[in-house]
C-alpha cells in the first residue's frame, strides 16, 4: 500500500513582516488555544518551512552542526501522524493514530491546539541545538502571523516514540503545540 502524501502549498516567501527586532520584542509563549479556529494549508507550510525547511540556496531555514540533516519534524493533528519531508514541502503520513493525547501530560490546555509539532533527533550531542533553532524560527514566524505557541518538555516520552515509529537510536527532543490564542 502506497503512503498517503500531502503535497503542501508553496511557502510565500515574499510576504511583509514585522521587522526582526518587533518580532524578538513580541515574541512570547501562550497557553491558551481556540480549539474553533484551526491553521490553514498555507499558514501550515510556511511554519514548516520556518522549521525545517530547505531554502533557495538549498540549504535548511536552520542552521545545523557539520551540516547534520538528523532532525525531524513530525505533524500531529486530529487525523494523524504525519512527517513533515522539507526536500519535497509534503507531509507524509505515519499513522491514523490521534497521539495529541501523548503531549498533554498534565497539561490539558494543549488539547485545544489544532497544530502540534514534535521535534526528534539522532544525534545526542547537537540534536537539542538543531531543535532549538527550529522552534525559535517557528516562534518568530507565530509572532509574525499573529498564532500562538509555546515549547514544551513535559510530554509522554515513551508513547511518542512508539507512535512516531521512530528507529531505536532517535528520541523525541520538544514539543510546540501551534494554533490561535483563545
Amino acid at each position: 500500500m502506497a503512503a498517503e502524501i500531502q503535497k503542501l502549498p508553496t511557502p510565500d516567501l515574499k510576504q511583509s513582516s514585522l521587522p526582526l527586532m518587533e518580532l524578538l520584542n513580541l515574541r512570547h509563549s501562550v497557553r491558551a488555544f481556540d480549539r474553533t479556529k484551526l491553521v490553514d494549508e498555507q499558514t501550515l507550510s510556511e511554519i514548516l518551512w520556518a522549521a525545517f525547511g530547505v531554502n533557495t540556496n538549498g540549504k535548511r531555514t536552520i542552521p545545523t552542526a557539520r551540516n547534520e540533516q538528523n532532525m525531524k519534524v513530525f505533524v500531529l493533528r486530529q487525523d494523524g501522524i504525519w512527517y513533515y519531508n522539507g526536500y519535497e514541502n509534503q507531509l507524509e503520513k505515519i499513522s491514523d493514530e490521534n497521539a495529541i493525547p501523548f503531549t498533554a501530560e498534565q497539561q490539558a490546555f494543549v488539547n485545544d491546539a489544532p497544530i502540534h509539532l514534535v521535534y526528534t533527533s539522532s544525534d545526542q550531542h547537537w540534536g537539542h541545538d538543531h531543535v532549538g533553532s527550529a522552534y525559535q524560527n517557528v516562534y518568530l514566524y507565530a509572532t509574525a502571523k499573529g498564532l500562538a505557541t509555546v515549547i514544551r518538555g513535559l510530554v509522554n516520552f515513551d508513547e511518542l516514540h512508539r507512535a512516531l515509529k521512530l528507529n531505536e537510536d532517535e528520541f523525541v527532543i520538544a514539543h510546540q503545540p501551534i494554533g490561535y490564542a483563545q
